[in-house]
């Protein structure tokens, strides 16, 4: 019997099914493996994804929720310039205040810590230590030789008080007897391992300038596997559906680590309009999508524009040039439809918002709606 090609992969594989089975009668184990076949193929548009990830990401309709459940929720906020995790947990709450997110900062709950891909995210510590552990087999600097003979240094240098980089370079060249470049690698990356972390001070609303850091208490240690399992179930449950190549482009981590936990997980299987394997937890939302999306404001470096190796669900592919510079800067920007629209700066105290085509006049009362809103909350 001839396969109908035009009739897309998900027919392909029921029609193999059918073929094999030989009968149309068949048991209700088999009409289970029909169904699971069908629902596999299921194709998602741009606008599914888009609705999609914003439902997850809180950007469809903000919610009542403490900084450290926000936090939790997204897996993390990046935190290269102090103000963008603000803007990022206000854009998605209602009556957030500064002094909310401040105080678990003094606390501890919440810490400042380089994690996905490496870079800086607010995180609590909770997930702090699941996060280390789901990357303790990637090859990230701090599990290189050069930490781990050095991080019980490091550890014992903090512990007497926080410390600047400055201090952290002199110790290595004082005690271990590095000089320059190595000397700065062994301080960076030792104190990474040993949860010697950026002091909460930088990370305040008024960031302290000069780097200071602080030993933090020692995580709990997970399994690694558990741990990805946990962490890849989370990156669905606040990006999802997505493919392996977006993982690698959140996490930072390799393929194969990243295959041998999908392996674990129990996962429904989509496509996308250009027919690549979309993966997802179950349950997890799939909104209408012609459903409404508000303007919104994101700050720099929001993981909306980067958990994903193919952005467009987001950003459109002809203004990521605009929006994510060549050398990783990443614009303050706003959505209008749920996509990328434009960009923002504060000037005078007063949001400028700089749209990058023309907007019909209601989206236009929107914005600077919001853009109002936006200026009561930095001022």
């Amino acid at each position: 019997m001839p396969v109908n090609q035009s009739a897309g992969p998900g027919v392909v594989a029921v029609s193999f099914l059918v073929i094999c089975m030989g009968s149309p009668r068949v048991s209700a184990e088999r009409e289970h493996v029909l169904y699971r076949a069908r629902v596999a193929e299921r194709v998602l548009t741009l606008r599914e994804l888009n609705r999609a990830t914003l439902a997850r990401q809180l950007l469809l309709e903000r919610k009542r929720l403490a900084p450290v459940r926000v936090i939790e929720r997204i897996v993390g906020l990046q935190a290269q310039w102090p103000p963008a995790p603000y803007v990022g947990i206000w854009t998605r709450t209602t009556s957030f205040r500064r002094q909310a997110l401040e105080r678990e900062l003094a606390r501890g709950t919440v810490v400042k810590a380089a994690m996905m891909r490496a870079t800086l995210h607010l995180v609590t510590h909770r997930d702090y230590g699941l996060i280390r552990s789901a990357m303790s087999e990637t090859n990230f600097p701090w599990e290189t030789g050069v930490a781990k003979r050095h991080a019980a240094s490091a550890r014992a240098l903090a512990e007497a008080g926080p410390v600047t980089s400055a201090d952290g370079v002199a110790h290595f060249e004082r005690e271990h007897g590095l000089q320059g470049i190595e000397a700065r690698r062994a301080w960076r990356y030792a104190r990474a391992r040993a949860h010697v972390l950026h002091h909460h001070e930088t990370a305040l609303w008024n960031g302290r300038p000069e780097g200071r850091y602080v030993a933090v208490e020692e995580p709990e240690l997970h399994d690694p596997t558990a741990a990805r399992a946990e962490m890849f179930r989370r990156y669905f449950l606040a990006f999802g559906p997505a493919s392996r190549r977006d993982i690698v482009a959140w996490s930072g981590m390799h393929v194969p680590e990243i295959q041998s936990t999908l392996d674990v997980l129990e996962l429904r299987r989509f496509r996308d309009d250009q027919g690549r394997e979309l993966l997802d937890v179950t349950r997890a939302p799939l909104p209408d999508p012609e459903t409404p999306a508000p303007v919104r404001f994101l700050p720099k470096w929001d993981n909306v524009l980067l958990a994903f190796a193919e952005r467009t669900r987001v950003l459109p592919d002809k203004y990521r040039r605009v929006v994510i510079g060549q050398n990783g800067d990443v614009a303050q920007t706003f959505l209008v439809d749920g996509f990328v629209a434009g960009t923002w700066r504060v000037d005078g105290g007063r949001v400028v918002a700089e749209p990058f085509d023309t907007l019909p006049a209601s989206v236009r009362r929107e914005l600077a709606d919001e853009a109002e809103r936006l200026e009561a909350f930095l001022v």
